[in-house]
């Protein structure tokens, strides 16, 4: 890789985590889109799925908030209404196209842990997606908190994974997004998660290191430190933000340009707020901003429920969302501003 191309990936990453903007996951699997679908009696079609996507991505405005989009292949493929295919339509906007390149998850055998596949052949694909406009890249590890999980065997063999992803990203010239996420089902405590959390970055940062991943070319998705999801009592917004950064400090080297963090099963209002406190209290090396899929949608999908004729309301929910989430970036944000007018 030449020193050029380095500098661009390092430039890339910077612009994802540019002042007050974050990342939309738009990269539902078919799967999981088809479950979303479902919640507002919507048939998952190809043409349903173009549409909603291409509402997302047209909304007046969202470009001051949304730097990056992360695409499905389905939709990398796909054009908008007028014929422009969509990743342009993002590209003309000034917002940078992605691409989720992982497989999904099988179980890891000798455990009922799980394994993120998609190495074989990921090269090539790299290649075709930076081809169609993708700047950068995401790949998924699912790490399970339960008895005696996660395994070192379920951690090194992600972290292996995700930085051989991470690898071939930077040889081919997209910024690589890695994400290992630690899932907050069940009843731990937030003791218990910010031990994961800390033990997981770990290995993953050892691997990054061990396959000679420049550090300075890639942003991290990782969970926030919560309490289990059916813990009681559940820690407050302060303790989430001041256990997350306390965490990272530990682990995240200073050369990684920033933090997207996902929202997993947090509330839209909940995934904003923790944000929110977490540049507050300020006093890290690292951009932390978002990466958010449901708690970016999840307003929008409801205000659509798949009708032409709600475009705009729908537009006008995912844009409220963007800024919210833009004013958390400053530590700006306010529950009262859920009150206002979209």
């Amino acid at each position: 890789m030449s020193h050029h191309q380095g500098h661009e990936l390092a430039a890339t990453a910077q612009a994802l985590v540019a002042p007050g903007k974050g990342i939309l996951a738009a990269d539902e699997s078919s799967g999981t889109i088809k479950k979303r679908f479902d919640s507002i009696q919507v048939e998952s079609t190809e043409e349903n799925r173009r549409s909603y996507r291409e509402m997302l991505f047209t909304t007046p405005g969202c470009e001051k908030y949304i730097s990056g989009v992360i695409l499905y292949d389905e939709t990398i493929r796909q054009k908008a209404s007028d014929g422009t295919p969509l990743a342009q339509v993002l590209e003309k906007r000034g917002i940078i196209p992605g691409i989720k390149v992982d497989k999904g998850t099988k179980k890891l055998p000798f455990t009922d842990e799980k394994i993120t596949e998609g190495l074989d052949g990921l090269r090539e694909r790299l290649v075709e997606y930076r081809g169609m406009g993708a700047r950068f890249a995401k790949w998924r590890a699912v790490i399970e908190i339960g008895d005696g999980k996660p395994s070192d065997l379920c951690l090194a063999t992600n972290a292996h994974a995700l930085a051989r992803y991470a690898a071939l990203c930077v040889e081919e010239g997209l910024v690589p997004i890695v994400e290992p996420e630690v899932l907050m089902d069940g009843d731990h405590s937030i003791d218990r998660s910010e031990e994961v959390t800390e033990r997981t970055l770990h290995f993953v940062f050892r691997a990054l290191f061990e396959q000679r991943v420049p550090l300075e070319q890639i942003l991290l998705k990782p969970n926030m430190v919560l309490s289990g999801y059916s813990a009681k009592p559940q820690a407050s917004v302060r303790e989430v933000a001041e256990r997350t950064i306390a965490c990272f400090k530990r682990v995240v080297p200073a050369a990684v340009p920033g933090i997207v963090f996902l929202s997993g099963g947090q509330s839209d209002e909940l995934a904003t707020a923790h944000l929110n406190e977490m540049n507050k209290i300020g006093g890290f090396p690292w951009e932390l901003s978002f990466s958010y899929g449901r708690a970016l949608q999840a307003p929008a999908l409801k205000a659509w429920a798949g009708k032409r004729e709600n475009f705009e309301a729908a537009q006008r929910a995912f844009a409220k969302r963007a800024r919210l989430n833009s004013e958390a970036r400053y530590g700006r944000y306010t529950p009262e501003m859920e009150k206002e007018a979209a």
